[in-house]
């Protein structure tokens, strides 16, 4: 037997009545009733209520040990009354009456509570991580990781994919974020980087003759944090496949996630064929390629009523002949709501950075409808019927109004559409909404050197006929370039690969890139394709962000084990940390410290 424990603490029930039990954990919480002596027992699986009277020799010890001390109980357990039961725990129609106990481990004052979920300062928890760890929170967060982890790597199995490890050591790369670099001991003033991401490797699987390949990757990037991404390093779960179109990618995708988030959360999916919806499409109704499809609001254009001679808004109208555009929201039934409700919503457009929102109401009095509010005047009562059969408004329904340059107006309703749905609670709270944005456009105008750029990935398919393309016209070529998007989160970007050497070479000129820059910088991989390729694909959602959607949690450091803080640092381990002159002498390299 055990000498620590015969159960776990979320194991025992009134079937264990009356047996002689072994327990061990962390002293969660104490309630002293003066003659009793309650213990709350923790450990990762649950608690376990524990008692002991004062008639009992280690009454008065027990009474002293401190909160997060960890100790060994020797007793018995015993059912509960009725009225005391605890339907809250597993454990709770049982108590366990102490006999004796141990200390394992002693404990020093506490920097933080352990059995309170209250929210304390970044510093504090990341110092004390090993404290909030134990925190049922965070500590059921970490566990669902691990779960949700295990689950994928047997669903990829079950559908005949192998899991290869890539190299963590690898070279720089030219494109992308910043890499972190590895001095090499073994070759002096040469450096290592720590992989990006595994996209050449797992190409390069597939040139191999391996047909599906995946892997809980870790990806390193010297970026800046965010609420969704950490500073240093992430997961992903990166996936590739031979002899593959768009659509096999997606059918694997749609099939794991459904059955993912069916496993570990209770909230609907609300499409379980998720939509596809075309880039420039997704920018028109939504204002993003990251749409949360469980707000129904929509987006329109119309541009085109400010042509009317009987709308009389003259700064719109005098805008739109400069060629700007104008686009709405529909806030719907917002009759009765007040002017503060209108001027809170312009106010922060402008907080925002936009010139503000022009809103009115529309109104059907005698039959006619009219437009209330402060723009609503310069309407006519034949152009309010025309603008609510452009938004599909109903009588009550409230539009509001951006004009200028595209980019900004997209931006701004964006961000309105968000605002007004969670204003008027019109966010389903208690579902997923999945859907895939296709049809990015190969390349872009660079807003500041007017050049042309890859717009997504340089290495995706262009879509058509590839011996007919007319590269004459860059800017209308399509790729086969994919994003999965959830509640308005990016999971994953994802694409068919380009297998062609000679037709990369000529997607790379148009970029402005020489056959000799190709070959100097992707080297390797424009070797491999010469090799005998198939035509690829694939995608690499984030392990992190699909923890956090299932857990509902809003920041990335509450599903990571060891996380940084926001400049990059560890400060339970206290890295970056300083390296002696005996490490930099081995690596032939020196310190240039500022005065």
């Amino acid at each position: 037997m055990n000498k620590y424990r015969t159960h776990t603490c979320g194991e025992l029930s009134k079937n264990n009545k009356n047996e002689r039990v072994l327990l061990s954990g962390w002293i969660n919480k104490k309630r002293d009733h003066g003659n009793l002596l309650f213990i709350d027992l923790r450990d990762n699986y649950g608690l376990t209520q524990c008692v002991v009277d004062n008639k009992n020799k280690n009454f008065k010890e027990l009474e002293k040990l401190q909160l997060e001390t960890v100790i060994k109980i020797d007793g018995k357990v015993l059912e509960r009354e009725d009225q005391t039961i605890n339907k809250d725990l597993s454990t709770g129609e049982i108590e366990v009456s102490i006999i004796s106990y141990e200390v394992l481990g002693k404990t020093k004052e506490l920097p933080l509570p352990v059995f309170s979920d209250q929210e304390y300062s970044e510093e504090i928890r990341l110092k004390y991580r090993f404290l909030d760890l134990r925190r049922k929170q965070i500590h059921n967060n970490i566990n669902l990781r691990s779960k949700v982890i295990s689950f994928i790597r047997k669903e990829m199995e079950s559908m005949n994919f192998y899991e290869f490890q890539t190299p963590i050591l690898t070279s720089s790369s030219p494109e992308g974020a910043r890499d972190f670099l590895v001095p090499s001991r073994l070759n002096p003033g040469k450096f290592y980087a720590l992989p990006q991401a595994p996209q050449q490797f797992k190409q390069l699987i597939m040139i191999s003759g391996f047909d599906k390949y995946f892997q809980i990757a870790p990806c390193f990037r010297d970026e800046d944090a965010r609420a969704d991404r950490s500073p240093g390093e992430f997961y992903q779960l990166d996936i590739e496949m031979s002899f593959v179109e768009q659509e096999d990618i997606f059918k694997v995708v749609e099939k794991l996630f459904i059955k993912l988030f069916k496993e570990f959360s209770n909230k609907k999916i609300l499409n379980t064929k998720f939509p596809k919806i075309k880039y420039e499409e997704s920018l028109l109704k939504f204002g993003t390629d990251k749409p949360d499809l469980r707000n129904p609001l929509i987006i329109k254009d119309i541009s085109d009523i400010f042509s009317r001679d009987d709308v009389k808004f003259d700064l719109f109208k005098k805008l739109t002949k400069q060629g700007k555009i104008v686009r709405s929201i529909i806030a719907p039934g917002t009759r009765d709501k007040p002017r503060s409700f209108f001027d809170n919503i312009d106010k922060w457009a402008k907080d925002e950075g936009s010139n503000g929102l022009a809103y009115f109401t529309f109104l059907k009095e005698g039959g006619k409808i009219s437009g209330k509010g402060p723009v609503g005047k310069f309407f006519s009562n034949e152009a309010c019927e025309e603008l609510m059969k452009i938004c599909e408004a109903k009588d009550g329904d409230s539009i509001f109004m951006s004009c200028g340059e595209k980019k900004d107006v997209e931006n701004i309703l964006s961000l309105a559409r968000k605002k007004i749905a969670e204003d008027l609670n019109l966010i389903s709270e208690d579902a997923f909404a999945f859907c895939w944005i296709v049809d990015y456009p190969m390349f872009e105008l660079d807003e500041k050197t007017n050049k042309i750029k890859f717009s997504h990935n340089p290495f995706s398919m262009p879509q058509g006929d590839t011996e007919k393309l007319d590269l004459s016209r860059p800017l209308n070529i399509k790729a086969y370039q994919y994003d999965i998007v959830c509640n308005g989160i990016e999971l994953s970007s994802g694409a068919i690969r380009n297998h062609k050497p000679d037709l990369m070479y000529k997607l790379f000129d148009l970029a402005g890139y020489n056959k000799k820059q190709v070959d100097e910088k992707f080297s390797g991989m424009i070797n491999a394709l010469s090799y005998g390729a198939p035509p690829h694909g694939g995608i690499a959602p984030g392990i992190d962000r699909l923890v956090m959607l299932i857990a509902n949690e809003k920041n990335i450091r509450e599903i990571t084990m060891f996380p940084m803080n926001q400049n990059a640092q560890d400060l339970m381990m206290n890295a970056p940390s300083e390296i002696d002159d005996h490490q930099l002498k081995e690596l032939k390299l020196s310190i240039n410290k500022k005065k």
